[in-house]
């Protein structure tokens, strides 16, 4: 199965290994190929190198050709820029691991929220494709890695308005290791997990470190 991942930052490097480290064939999208692997510096340089030719490296479009699902592991700001680009075949399943953060002032803040969302913005913009938000709750290597906060004990959030998708996402969160996955609903209900990164934030500070996200108790 062929997951394309569109951006090269930390959380598209981090999530493309992850991925291909599950057997799939991943190709990673980026704006400009050579250029954007040449920035990653060469610590990442050399883990790619390490891979040895298990992830592919694309344009977005390359990237997103024949893709079952595509990731977008874009910065939320050019995220529907980016997703146009790809131009991701009708019936595709999305699954959007972005948040719509600002940081244009001090304290990051969400430039979308309440009665809208990052998610709901992408499913509107792009129709044909099936838009599932999830994984946005946490860092970029507990995406993957599930057990390296508290061993796996933590909840994962999923919406969508198309269930079949949701349904294959789940499988995904499962072969990765996520333990405890709640379907939230409708894309609807991605106002409520993007906000949480409000807090997620703020807690950066007096925790000292990435590795904690959210667990309901019940």
């Amino acid at each position: 199965m062929k997951i394309a991942v569109l951006g090269t930052s930390m959380v598209g490097r981090a999530v493309s290994v992850g991925l291909a480290n599950l057997g799939l064939d991943v190709v990673i999208g980026t704006r400009e190929p050579t250029e954007s692997l040449a920035r990653t510096g060469a610590e990442d340089f050399g883990t790619w190198a390490a891979m040895n030719g298990q992830i592919g490296v694309g344009t977005y479009s390359e990237a997103s050709r024949d893709a079952v699902l595509v990731v977008n592991a874009l910065n939320g700001a050019v995220s529907v820029a980016g997703i146009r680009a790809a131009q991701i075949a009708d019936g595709t399943v999305l699954l959007d691991i972005a948040n719509p953060l600002d940081f244009t002032g001090g304290m990051p803040s969400l430039f979308v929220c309440n009665d809208n969302s990052l998610g709901e913005q992408l499913q509107r913009e792009f129709p044909g494709l099936r838009v599932v938000k999830s994984l946005n709750t946490m860092t970029a290597a507990a995406m993957v890695e599930p057990h390296l906060i508290a061993d796996g004990d933590f909840t994962t959030f999923v919406s969508g308005n198309d269930d079949a998708a949701k349904a294959q996402v789940m499988s995904l969160l499962g072969s990765l290791g996520h333990q405890d996955v709640i379907d939230l609903g409708d894309i609807t209900t991605a106002r409520g997990t993007e906000a949480l990164m409000l807090a997620w934030i703020r807690l950066m500070g007096p925790l000292g470190a990435p590795y904690f996200t959210w667990k309901v108790a019940r």
